[in-house]
């Protein structure tokens, strides 16, 4: 018999499962064809403790889509992008919160939830965009462009955060600089992402300049920076003319991060939660996803009536540091506590907070 999206166990039952046998039982079911079955019975009794201490403790397990397939599919409370995740953890009644993602996005949950202890199972999971900013580059951008906000991506570190005026995430970019430009603001300052900046400008009908870059007076622009994701812009326009033509009639979904040309070509660019729900809801004859690439084996799994390609070889290196075995350890001995000066928590508090009210 076929696998449908009603036969698929349930996340909640392996989370609640009584024994270490059920747990591999309903992974294997889960992640038949997606992960080995030898991996899932060493992972499975991981997961069974995680599920176990995580209860002991009152802690809330936040699983980013990036996440590998065992680690995703078994102890997450909570899956989504990093703007989901964000709005889940201000919400919490969690004592603890253990963030299966990168350092800044642990980062954001201490932020909003500065008395609760926050943990990331990784001593430093970091992110290639994140650590293309400086505090002090914000600050002479606002010098050489006074009176222009600055929405810096969610994609960085905390002390970025206390200097800008609005965060944003790959889902909502184009709705913050959308609504800064209805408060009569001509000039935004987007940082760091280079490719989501263009992206969005384009979307918008916005000119895009990098610093030092001519502006036009009479035209709005969004003003850039010089990072890039290092696993979205290694996608080339050939990846997607390839695909096409090895798989007939298939879906191509990008991420905002990569480069113009690619999403020129794609059939939709969204962030990851965007993704999810394009999959789940429109029919195709198979989908390719221009992204980190645990996340097209997750939705293979999540989604097993849908014929995900899974033609990808870009992991991120940082997310990839995220495992079953330091998500129980973290668990266990408390480890890798995100700790923030009070200051940069009041003023990096802000922006968050102004991205989440925006819709």
């Amino acid at each position: 018999m076929a696998v449908t999206k009603n036969t698929l166990p349930d996340r909640a039952a392996i989370l609640n499962a009584r024994s270490v046998e059920e747990t591999v039982r309903l992974m294997k079911a889960r992640l038949a064809g997606i992960v080995p079955e030898i991996e899932i019975a060493a992972k499975g009794e991981l997961a069974f403790e995680i599920n176990q201490l995580k209860r002991q403790r009152n802690a809330v397990i936040l699983g980013h889509n990036y996440m590998e397939p065992a680690l995703y599919h078994s102890v997450p409370d909570y899956v989504g992008d990093s703007l989901e995740l964000s709005r889940i953890s201000a919400k919490t009644e969690a004592d603890l919160i253990v963030f299966c993602g990168v350092q800044f996005m642990a980062e954001t949950a201490k932020i909003l939830n500065p008395q609760k202890m926050i943990l990331i199972p990784a001593q430093k999971a970091g992110c290639s965009l994140a650590e293309g900013i400086k505090a002090e580059d914000v600050r002479r951008l606002k010098s050489a462009y006074p009176g222009a906000p600055v929405v810096s991506y969610v994609n960085t570190y905390a002390d970025v955060k206390a200097e800008s005026d609005y965060c944003c995430t790959s889902g909502n970019a184009a709705a913050v600089v959308r609504y800064l430009l209805g408060k009569g603001h001509n000039r935004v300052i987007f940082l760091p992402d280079e490719y989501l900046a263009r992206n969005t400008a384009h979307d918008l009908g916005l000119q895009f300049v990098l610093p030092d870059e001519p502006i036009d007076p009479a035209k709005p622009a969004i003003i850039g920076w010089r990072a890039r994701c290092e696993v979205h812009e290694l996608y080339k326009t050939e990846d997607v003319i390839n695909a096409r033509k090895q798989f007939p009639g298939v879906v191509i979904l990008a991420h905002p991060e990569c480069h113009p040309d690619v999403i020129a070509l794609a059939d939709m660019a969204g962030s990851t939660k965007q993704m999810v729900e394009y999959v789940k809801n429109v029919d195709a004859p198979r989908y390719l996803l221009l992204t980190e690439c645990s996340m097209g084996d997750n939705l293979a799994a999540e989604f097993p009536h849908r014929e995900m390609v899974r033609a990808c070889s870009l992991r991120c290196k940082h997310m990839n540091l995220i495992t079953l075995q330091d998500t129980l350890a973290s668990l266990q001995n408390l480890q890798y506590q995100v700790e923030l000066p009070p200051d940069i928590i009041q003023r990096a508090r802000l922006p968050i907070d102004r991205m989440l009210e925006i819709k």
